[in-house]
């Protein structure tokens, strides 16, 4: 009996400001695909400038998906993005086009393409009382789990304290390590035949690509924009608030931070942010490492992979 095939994805994959959009659109016309998002701010509705959002003329060229499905104040999981990316990565398949998964959220690729380790549900008292001792002793939960799992902490980074937390309550709850589950989960269900492409820009060109971003974002409307939301009613102390750019914005309105000294501090968190992305990808199997300048050689690799 002939196995049956696994439908065929293509990611593309990489830092922040690497030129993920705009590869995933040129292939995307190539091949007759559809580009499914994996990014974790993106999906918020209203957060357009401060997520680097494909524009409205962007995502006319070829149909988006996993983009504004949410609202800021709503939580949304990695494990709901792997359901709903499947769903639709499935009817994309159904009709006859390619999906291409374009993202720098990392978890998201991870578990979309090799499936959900057994985590028990979440414990609201156990995280009160986590966030309880973060505010008492700000930093000691990244301390903590810096000495249970290592690995682990490094993934995460200091500042992400939802992903922290959710560490040290799988640890309280199952006595393992994060990084122990996943590696006794070894993310077998691997439902798609993959071609990963990475993107990796020479260090001083991304360095000014960050730079240059930042600065577009400033003068094209963020300060607006997170006023805006603030309007709308979602708050700083939100987690989708506290991303990227919005927080760096909420300091300029509050009067926490001038202009000038916010615009240098988002740059520097942005290149920090780029880091513990490349750390991520880097520790990830079968990548096909490219500079998004070589468009030719990514197309070469895509067509070859689609066709065999």
């Amino acid at each position: 009996m002939i196995a049956e095939q696994k439908p065929k994805i293509i990611i593309v994959a990489g830092p922040t400001a690497a030129g993920k959009t705009d590869i995933g659109i040129r292939l995307a016309e190539r091949i007759q695909g559809e580009i499914v998002s994996a990014d974790s701010v993106q999906v918020y509705r209203h957060m357009d400038i401060g997520s680097a959002k494909p524009s409205p003329d962007e995502q006319a060229i070829v149909p988006h998906h996993m983009i504004d499905i949410k609202d800021p104040d709503e939580s949304f999981s990695a494990g709901e993005y792997v359901r709903e990316a499947r769903k639709i990565i499935q009817d994309i398949v159904e009709r006859g086009r390619v999906p291409l998964v374009v993202g720098g959220t990392g978890l998201y690729i991870k578990l979309l393409r090799a499936g959900m380790a057994d985590l028990p549900s979440a414990d609201e008292n156990l995280r009160n009382m986590l966030r309880e001792s973060e505010q008492n002793e700000p930093g000691s939960l990244f301390t903590k789990l810096s000495a249970i799992d290592p690995q682990t902490a490094i993934k995460t980074g200091p500042r992400n304290l939802t992903r922290i937390i959710r560490a040290l309550e799988i640890y309280e709850i199952t006595g393992k390590k994060m990084s122990q589950i996943y590696e006794e989960h070894a993310f077998r269900d691997m439902p798609y035949t993959f071609l990963y492409i990475g993107l990796t820009p020479e260090r001083s060109h991304l360095y000014e690509r960050i730079d240059n971003r930042v600065d577009s974002m400033i003068e094209g409307g963020l300060l607006d924009e997170t006023e805006t939301l603030y309007e709308l009613g979602y708050g700083r102390e939100l987690k989708s608030m506290q991303s990227l750019g919005y927080r760096h914005a909420g300091m300029i309105l509050a009067g926490e931070m001038d202009l000038q000294a916010a615009t240098d501090l988002l740059k520097r968190d942005t290149r920090h942010f780029a880091k513990r992305q490349f750390t991520w990808f880097r520790s990830e199997p079968d990548v096909l490492w490219f500079d998004p300048r070589e468009i030719k050689g990514i197309g070469c690799v895509v067509t070859n992979f689609l066709g065999a």
